[in-house]
């Protein structure tokens, strides 16, 4: 309730302090020679310009000529309040202020103008950081075929005559990038602590089967 009648106070205010001000402008108009509706009209012109420059200061701040034209059109209402106010003898009004007066909507054109067309402040786009995350080179290891199960040995037949000896299998291939990598790992793991890879620890960190962790184990010692 006390902020509904705290609004209705300043808007009174405000309405009758307008109204005042439009009087002094009208009279002051009328005194040096501008009759009619013309004299009307001296109060809006100061009035619009007077609030044309502040909204335009509200928007721009740092626009120096919206600041110069809200300085010309309140001189021009506290002049003409000031005049009324018994410091001017408005029945023979001095030849300059008819000039002042005479020439004002022109000067007020003017203000107006450059206010509606001057250019809108430029709002600077936000910078954001992205960082950019470069992939990590993938790693392709070759895995080695299963080696097949091996078969119980069959008995063997007295009357048939021994059998050869089977023969040895080739050792396991190793791609050179796997035997890189892990000589990689194993460096790593001996800095860390002071004793050589073995063998159930690289075929864990390489996922790779048994035959090929030996034959890799073989190469690195």
């Amino acid at each position: 309730m006390s902020r509904t009648l705290r609004l209705d106070a300043v808007l009174v205010q405000a309405v009758i302090a307008g109204a005042l001000s439009f009087a002094h402008l009208h009279d002051l108009a009328a005194a040096a020679g501008q009759d009619g509706w013309k004299a009307w009209a001296y109060p809006v012109s100061v009035d619009l310009l007077l609030v044309a420059a502040w909204r335009r200061m509200r928007t721009d701040e740092e626009n120096r000529d919206a600041w110069l034209w809200f300085a010309i059109a309140l001189i021009a209402s506290l002049g003409a309040n000031i005049a009324t106010a018994g410091l001017l003898d408005l029945n023979n009004v001095p030849p300059w202020l008819r000039i002042l007066v005479a020439g004002w909507p022109a000067l007020a054109f003017l203000g107006g103008t450059l206010l509606a067309h001057s250019p809108a402040p430029l709002q600077e786009p936000e910078h954001t950081d992205q960082i950019q995350v470069e992939p990590s080179p993938d790693v392709t290891v070759e895995r080695a075929p299963e080696p097949a199960p091996e078969l119980p040995p069959a008995e063997p037949d007295p009357q048939s005559p021994p059998p050869e000896p089977a023969p040895i299998p080739p050792a396991v291939p190793v791609p050179p990038a796997l035997l890189d990598h892990a000589q990689k790992i194993a460096d790593a793991h001996h800095a860390q602590t002071g004793a050589p890879i073995d063998t159930a620890t690289l075929r864990s960190r390489l996922g790779i089967p048994p035959a090929l962790a030996d034959a890799i184990a073989i190469q690195l010692t």
